[in-house]
């Protein structure tokens, strides 16, 4: 749980743009350090971000699955479920942010790919799909997260294990990190996604 949570509590959204901008994130767009805040000021650090907040969730899960937990047995998976659930944790509440981070959807991804690849490659469709018809990332994302313990019952056969109380925990988590996202656009006032160059 500690590995999970330190892991998932490092900023790399906040370090990339501090390093290669020397502007803090928190202070620009929605002041989020996730990969779509930074995105709006440099595609680039934006997809770095993404692809380095999903492998901190990736290395977590990998850690307490096939290195603590070396087998295929019930336990170890729940154990695995359980550094998925402290990963996001860490990613959402940092301890070096005053636990303020972001909201957890690729730190998400990253840690459930191995657990629920089926689900994962599901949500990833009805993501893109939404976000293509509506440019609206927060909407792609919260109908994808709210899906995703259902794809996960249904695709990869989860059943009654706890991980899939697990899944549900995280997506409850990540959806209320987008209350003001869901209250934007209720109102028609959410941003549309658009990059700009950089």
């Amino acid at each position: 749980m500690v590995v999970s949570y330190l892991l998932g509590s490092i900023p790399f959204g906040f370090l990339l743009v501090r390093i290669f901008r020397g502007a803090d994130i928190r202070r620009s767009g929605s002041g989020n350090i996730g990969a779509t805040n930074v995105a709006r000021t440099s595609p680039g650090l934006g997809i770095i971000t993404l692809v380095l907040d999903a492998l901190k969730g990736f290395c977590a899960v990998l850690i307490a699955r096939y290195i603590i937990a070396p087998s295929s047995s019930a336990p170890a998976v729940v154990l695995a479920g359980v550094a998925a659930l402290f990963a996001i944790l860490g990613h959402i509440f940092p301890v070096w942010l005053k636990f303020r981070g972001g909201k957890g959807v690729a730190t998400g991804l990253g840690c459930f790919v191995l657990l629920a690849p089926k689900a994962i490659l599901a949500m990833l469709g009805v993501f893109v799909g939404l976000v293509l018809a509506f440019r609206y990332v927060s909407l792609g994302s919260i109908i994808a997260v709210a899906l995703f313990p259902l794809l996960a019952w249904l695709l990869d056969g989860y059943g009654r294990s706890p991980v899939l109380g697990f899944m549900a925990m995280v997506s409850i988590l990540i959806i209320a990190k987008h209350r003001e996202n869901i209250r934007r656009l209720v109102t028609g006032t959410e941003n549309r996604f658009q990059l700009r160059r950089g």
